[in-house]
């Protein structure tokens, strides 16, 4: 398989003003970088997308692609997944094609197009609310899931404490699914790690999907970083209630966010957050 991190060796500058700094300014080292390398989503023989990827979890990756692209909803739609011979110039196999079969009688995309996505933008194929709002399988708005508001505020602490590739690069995003428990408290239930926020996402999405999970009701997804359209859309194909990001949404996740009845919550940092859209699923604080 291909690894998830490759060692580089660096120049490392010191600027602190302190006495190694003075006498070596500059040092070798070596450092841990993320990987990020192409893969291949592939329907039965044809190509159908590529994207920019961190190697690992990768059939959680496409199940996870294929849901967020509302080709399949439920377990039963992906009959395998399985690596296909990809080559690189030396010959090895590089695990970066895969190869999806779906249930008999399941209605495909034309898959006469051919997708890109780059490590850092989802698909943007399906930009507008309506095309989504007609994709949707679960519906969010009876979703009753109730969240302490100080519980949700620490999640992403919650996050980063499991976040195992994020320490040894400092390279990658992280999407973290959790269910309320009947306490009231946050259990996390899967993590995945990318060079791709919206590959994290679609790992989580994949990871229930194979693990017939779907609709996710009553769970929320944390992030680590903005919250977009293309996250909003595929938390909402999923069945996903709330939605929390470190950083800020976007005007339109908010308007898809309000569209498809989903909590949505920006600059969640501990000590403050901030609540777009469906701030009743907010409970009062669970430590007072």
């Amino acid at each position: 398989m291909a690894r998830m991190t490759q060692r580089r060796k660096v120049h490392r500058y010191l600027l602190d003003g302190s006495a190694a700094a003075v006498e070596y300014p500059v040092r070798l080292r070596e450092d841990v970088l993320a990987a990020e390398e192409p893969l291949e989503i592939r329907f039965g023989s044809m190509s159908f997308a590529v994207t920019m990827r961190t190697p690992g979890d990768d059939f959680d990756l496409v199940a996870g692609f294929l849901v967020s692209e509302g080709i399949i909803s439920c377990q039963s739609d992906l009959a395998s997944l399985r690596f296909c011979s990809g080559e690189d110039e030396l010959g090895r196999q590089t695990f970066n094609v895969v190869e999806a079969q779906f249930r008999p009688g399941l209605s495909l995309p034309d898959t006469g197009r051919h997708i890109y996505t780059s490590s850092s933008c989802g698909i943007c194929g399906s930009t507008s609310i309506e095309a989504v709002r007609k994709t949707l399988t679960f519906g969010l708005e009876q979703d009753q899931l109730r969240v302490p508001v100080d519980v949700l505020a620490r999640l992403p602490e919650q996050l980063r404490e499991a976040q195992a590739l994020f320490d040894k690069t400092g390279g990658v995003h992280a999407a973290g699914l959790f269910r309320i428990t009947d306490g009231g408290e946050a259990e996390l239930l899967c993590l995945r790690e990318d060079v791709g926020r919206h590959n994290a996402v679609d790992k989580v999405i994949g990871w229930a999907l194979r693990e017939g999970r779907l609709p996710l009701r009553g769970t929320v997804l944390q992030v680590s970083g903005r919250a977009s359209f293309e996250l909003v859309q595929k938390a909402a194909l999923a069945g996903i209630p709330v939605l929390a990001a470190v950083s800020a949404p976007s005007s339109l996740a908010a308007d898809l966010a309000a569209e498809t009845g989903m909590t949505l919550v920006g600059f969640s940092r501990g000590k403050s957050l901030n609540v777009y859209v469906g701030e009743e699923r907010l409970a009062p604080p669970l430590n007072n």
